[in-house]
């Protein structure tokens, strides 16, 4: 279980990984950002690693929990939209988990780093695949495709709008933009 001050201390590694990159992200910048001192930050996490990983297992976690929590609806097109709403509304309240996600060389930081990316991967097909997959079996989405290549063309292209989000310094509404790049999405997947 993650504590407030735990998520107070991945909220300022997130700001500065936004600001200053993965390089910037040391326990020193850290503790300045929060006015604490480099001990404070070591009584909560033992490293550097060990704040992006929280952050990165905090974020799937929290994702996992989200994302159960809709309600499963009938129509596979409008739980669709559902999904990526409530991500769009949470990265928007919540950019810095877009930063992590999207560091310059964060993969190729370590395996557990990786691991932890991966498992965020992981949790959003989790909860695509039904709704996918009731899409084309109620033949409203194409099945010219698998379910799995389905998935791969929507994370790659939401992936692709929160990495434009990010190289734009986040001075979009990613709600707007991003409930396009869905409505060009469903054009494509339809049957």
């Amino acid at each position: 279980m993650i504590t407030t001050r735990q998520k107070e201390i991945i909220a300022a590694a997130g700001k500065l990984l936004t600001h200053s990159g993965l390089s910037g992200l040391t326990i020193k910048n850290l503790a300045a950002e929060m006015k604490f001192t480099e001990g404070a930050i070591y009584r909560h996490f033992k490293s550097k690693e060990e704040i992006i990983l929280t952050m990165l297992e905090y974020l799937a976690s929290n994702m996992d929990e989200r994302l159960s929590g809709l309600a499963k609806v009938s129509d596979p097109e409008q739980g669709l939209i559902e999904l990526f709403e409530n991500q769009l509304n949470f990265f928007s309240q919540h950019p810095h988990f877009v930063v992590a996600v999207f560091s310059d060389g964060l993969m190729e930081s370590n395996e557990k780093i990786n691991s932890a990316i991966l498992r965020i991967v992981s949790v959003k097909m989790k909860h695509l695949f039904p709704v996918i997959f009731s899409g084309q079996q109620k033949g409203k989405f194409t099945t010219a495709i698998t379910t799995e290549e389905t998935i791969h063309l929507i994370i790659g292209a939401f992936r692709l709008q929160m990495f434009r989000w990010r190289a734009l310094g986040f001075r979009e509404d990613i709600k707007v933009s991003g409930m396009k790049t869905i409505q060009s999405v469903l054009k494509i997947i339809k049957a």
